[in-house]
């Protein structure tokens, strides 16, 4: 099993910048890649950004990509997003997830999800 834990959401203006953390414990050595995704109100859940947990190897949502940079600390067992140039339109909750065997933007192939932290963009 694998846990994970986020935090780092908040209230800022448009143009602002916030980090999110993500833990992770139990048994990292079963996980493949690190993913985060949002869900906004009345909205499915969004996949955002994805990353290896072993190699330097990303992949960004278009909405997201030049903005928003995914990275991880193995030693820490940590994965981050910081999001900068922040819009209205990128509030939402976000969740950090953990796939076994996939590496992509489809939620349903993620296998662990965090409990999610807010991330409200105000105009």
């Amino acid at each position: 099993q694998v846990q994970l834990v986020e935090s780092g959401g908040g209230l800022v203006q448009a143009g602002g910048s916030l980090r999110l953390s993500c833990v992770v414990s139990g048994s990292t050595s079963s996980i493949y890649v690190m993913g985060w995704f949002r869900q906004a109100p009345g909205k499915e859940r969004e996949f955002v950004a994805a990353i290896r947990w072993s190699g330097i190897s990303t992949y960004y949502s278009p909405s997201v990509r030049g903005r928003f940079t995914i990275t991880r600390d193995n030693a820490r067992n940590t994965v981050y997003l910081q999001m900068n140039s922040l819009k209205p339109e990128d509030t939402a909750v976000y969740y950090c997830s953990a796939a076994r065997d996939y590496y992509g933007e489809h939620a349903r192939n993620y296998d662990y999800w965090g409990q999610g932290t807010q991330v409200t963009v105000s105009s």
